[in-house]
C-alpha cells in the first residue's frame, strides 16, 4: 500500500478470551460500507489498514463503531491513525532510545488528546516496575513483567484521561507500519 490515504484503525476489545466476536470478513464489510477502499485486516484482535478520503476518515471511527453496533450489537471503541501519524509514533517512542527491552514496551493509542491536567493526574508509581511516558495522543508504556500483571489498564487511561484507550504491543505496532509501507 502506498501513504497516500492510508490509514490504520484499532478496535478495542474484539476476539479475546471468546468475547466480543468479530469475524474480519464482517469487519472488512463494515469498513467498505462506511466508503474504504483496500481494506485489510492484521491478526484477529482488531487491527486494520484501509484508504479513504478525507471527510471518510474524519468520522469514520464514529461510522464504525456504529457499523458493528448495527450489524452485531456490540459496543466496540475504535482509534484511527493516518499511515504518517504512526510512522511518527514508532520514530518517537522514548523507551527504545533508552535501551528498553522492546518486547516489553508497547503504546497506547488514545482516541483525543488528553488535557494536561488529566495527564498531570496520573499516577507514575500506580504500578512498579511498568512506566509510562505520554507524547500527543500516545502512551508510550514499559511492562517489564508483562500486560497482564500490570495495573496500567485501558480502564484506568480512559477513566484518568478522559478518553479512550487501545494498546498495542511493540511488535504488532512495527508490523502495521510495515504493512503501512514502513
Amino acid at each position: 500500500m502506498s501513504q497516500s490515504g492510508l490509514h490504520i484503525a484499532l478496535l478495542r476489545g474484539i476476539n479475546v478470551g471468546g468475547r466480543n466476536k468479530l469475524p474480519m470478513r464482517e469487519l472488512v464489510k463494515i469498513f467498505e460500507e462506511a466508503g474504504c477502499n483496500e481494506v485489510q485486516t492484521y491478526i484477529q484482535s482488531g487491527n486494520v489498514l484501509y484508504r479513504a478520503d478525507k471527510t471518510v476518515a474524519r468520522g469514520l471511527a464514529a461510522s464504525v463503531t456504529d457499523g458493528i453496533r448495527k450489524n452485531l450489537g456490540l459496543e466496540i471503541p475504535v482509534v484511527t491513525r493516518t499511515a504518517l501519524q504512526w510512522r511518527k509514533v514508532v520514530a518517537a517512542n522514548p523507551f527504545l532510545s533508552e535501551g528498553f527491552d522492546p518486547s516489553t514496551v508497547a503504546v497506547g493509542f488514545l482516541g483525543s488528546r488528553p488535557t494536561p491536567k488529566a495527564i498531570a493526574s496520573l499516577d507514575p508509581d500506580r504500578s512498579p516496575p511498568d512506566s509510562f511516558r505520554v507524547s500527543g495522543s500516545e502512551i508510550y508504556l514499559s511492562m517489564p513483567n508483562g500486560v497482564a500483571r500490570s495495573k496500567l489498564t485501558n480502564a484506568y487511561f480512559d477513566r484518568t484521561l478522559g478518553t479512550v484507550t487501545t494498546v498495542r504491543n511493540w511488535k504488532t505496532t512495527l508490523k502495521l507500519l510495515e504493512l503501512a509501507g514502513g
